[in-house]
């Protein structure tokens, strides 16, 4: 995850079909054993579906209702994986054993009323309800100090600690 957040901020080493901007995404897949969440795959998504007529107007009204401004205007902001990326992600899950238990995204802009960016916004958690995964953050607003945590469905009352 860090690797993926690291070459999107320098904008070099762009894997082969990735998105040339300076945001990070993926899935994770792992295993739940004894109550303990391993991590065991990392996907990191190349193509932003955002654009496409299906979630253009659905992500824009989620932008308008539930977004805070910042320096990326709403119409570039919110990932959508594309479905082809997301099914091979899920074969690869099946083929390893594994389960796709978690989804993660770089937060780099440091807000007046939140200078860290390391938990979810509320737009986040809006996105994130439901859907039964965790949700990790990766703050790189100070690349040299990466933060990095995990909350379940992107809710901030339901950390879970990262070992």
């Amino acid at each position: 995850m860090l690797a993926h957040c690291d070459r999107k901020l320098i904008g070099e080493n762009y894997l082969s079909g990735e998105d040339h901007d300076r945001k990070a995404f993926g899935l994770l897949g792992g295993r739940i054993n004894d109550g303990i969440i391993e991590v065991i795959s990392c996907y990191p998504l190349l193509h932003n579906a955002r654009q496409s007529n299906i979630h253009k107007d659905y992500m824009d009204q989620m932008m308008e209702a539930h977004a805070t401004p910042s320096e990326t205007p709403f119409t570039e902001r919110g990932w959508v994986a594309a479905t082809n990326e997301l099914t091979e992600v899920l074969k690869s899950c099946r083929d390893l054993g594994l389960l796709l238990i978690g989804t993660y995204h770089m937060h780099r802009v440091a807000w007046p009323h939140d200078q860290t960016r390391d938990t979810p916004t509320t737009l986040d958690a809006i996105l994130g309800s439901n859907s039964r995964l965790l949700m990790f953050i990766i703050s790189m607003v100070d690349p040299a100090m990466p933060i990095l945590r995990a909350f379940y469905e992107g809710d901030c009352n339901y950390e879970l600690p990262i070992h």
